[in-house]
C-alpha cells in the first residue's frame, strides 16, 4: 500500500478544526485588546477583551469536550494527550482571566490579566499547532 492509503492527515475532524479556530482567534484578540488597554487606559479595550474571553470560553467548551472524546477514543494518545492538556489548561486560565476582567477599571487587566491572556493565547496556539499538524495512523484508529 502507498503512504496515502495508510495514513490520514490531521488529528481533527473538520468541524472540530473550525470550532478550534474560534478560541485561538478570540484569545489572541483579547490579548491584543489587553495590550491596547494597558497602553491607552481606554476602558472600552478592556470591555472588548472581556467579551472576547467569554466567547472564547463558550466556543472552547465544545472543543475541549471533543478533545476529551478524541483522547479516550484514540489508542495512540501521544498528540491527543498534549492537545487535550493544552486546551484544558488554557480553558481554566481563560476562566480565571474572565473573572479578572470582571473587575472595575484598572484592576480589570493589570499585569495579572495580561499574563493570563498571554498564557491562554500561547496554550491555544500550541494546541492548534498540535491539532492541525498531527497525523494519525489508520491502523491505530480502528
Amino acid at each position: 500500500m502507498t503512504m496515502f492509503a495508510t495514513t490520514r492527515p490531521g488529528l481533527l475532524h473538520p468541524l472540530h478544526a473550525i470550532l478550534l479556530a474560534f478560541p485561538v482567534a478570540l484569545f489572541t484578540g483579547a490579548l491584543a485588546a489587553d495590550i491596547a488597554y494597558l497602553n491607552s487606559a481606554e476602558m472600552q479595550w478592556s470591555n472588548f477583551a472581556a467579551w472576547m474571553i467569554v466567547f472564547a470560553l463558550v466556543f472552547g467548551g465544545p472543543v475541549l469536550l471533543w478533545s476529551l472524546l478524541l483522547l479516550v477514543r484514540r489508542r495512540n494518545r501521544g498528540p491527543a494527550r498534549f492537545y487535550f492538556a493544552f486546551l484544558a489548561v488554557a480553558w481554566v486560565l481563560g476562566l480565571v482571566n474572565a473573572f479578572q476582567h470582571s473587575r472595575d477599571a484598572w484592576a480589570s487587566v493589570g499585569v495579572a490579566g495580561l499574563i493570563l491572556s498571554l498564557l491562554s493565547t500561547g496554550l491555544n496556539l500550541a494546541a492548534a499547532w498540535i491539532g492541525y499538524s498531527a497525523t494519525v495512523d489508520r491502523e491505530m484508529v480502528r
